[in-house]
């Protein structure tokens, strides 16, 4: 099976030396210098100009459109799946034996634990952008509405937009996904948001994977996660409780 995980970078960065992996320079429509080795997410079918709102998505959707291949996948030059390759990452050919076994791949699911993955959105963000999700998503496929309130009620969520799927399964969700995010972004008044909250379809799209997995009953293996600069937990983690016991929005990402 020849597969491909996208990386999502917007600067030179470290890359597995592992044909699997596909670096991709987000945001080239902004004008930016090109990165030696890096593809442009402004090449053939692309969204790239979107990238200030849908962040790493102009990535997926550049390698959905544009790549041939039988699987395909993302994750961002800081973060990516665990396994056995240098910096401890997967390896192509762990990646071929997990497909082998599942038509998806995602990574270990984030539990809020104290509060509903709707609740944590509401108070780090903005809380109106999940409601314009939810209509969007009852505008393209109403069937899918309980499973999306079954899903922010919830208090697990698969993160970081960060996947890997065979393409029978790929193609249609990306279908959907953006076809949903399209419907959402007519909903939003960008124009008082800081360039930090005007991401908010890129985050709001994390919401919709568990949807799709749910919907379609797709069987899928969890990876954990391999963050190569770690994570600052103590400053993450009173961000947490002040956006939510003191009620103040995250203005930077962790």
């Amino acid at each position: 099976m020849d597969a491909r995980i996208l990386v999502a970078a917007h600067k030179p960065y470290w890359m597995p030396d592992d044909p699997l992996y596909v670096p991709v320079q987000v945001n080239c429509a902004s004008g930016a210098e090109p990165i030696d080795g890096y593809e442009r997410d402004n090449t053939g079918d692309n969204i790239s100009d979107k990238n200030d709102r849908y962040s790493e998505l102009t990535a997926l959707w550049w390698g959905w459109r544009n790549l041939d291949c039988d699987a395909l996948g993302l994750v961002h030059y800081r973060r990516h799946f665990a396994g056995s390759g240098e910096r401890d990452v997967l390896t192509g050919a762990e990646a071929q034996a997990l497909l082998e076994q599942v038509p998806a791949v995602v990574p270990k699911a984030r539990n809020y634990v104290i509060e509903s993955v709707a609740s944590h959105y509401a108070h780090t963000h903005t809380a109106a952008h999940l409601d314009a999700l939810r209509a969007a998503v009852d505008e393209v496929s109403p069937g899918r509405l309980h499973i999306f309130d079954v899903q922010m009620a919830s208090t697990k969520v698969h993160m970081f937009n960060m996947l890997l799927m065979r393409r029978e399964v790929l193609d249609p969700y990306c279908t959907w996904l953006f076809d949903v995010l399209a419907a959402t972004e007519r909903r939003i008044d960008f124009s008082e948001l800081s360039a930090f909250q005007a991401r908010c379809i890129g985050r709001l799209s994390e919401f919709l994977l568990d949807v799709w997995l749910r919907s379609e009953d797709v069987p899928f293996a969890e990876v954990r996660l391999r963050e190569l600069e770690g994570v600052n937990w103590v400053r993450k983690g009173r961000s947490f409780l002040a956006a939510k016991f003191l009620g103040r929005s995250y203005e930077q990402s962790f």
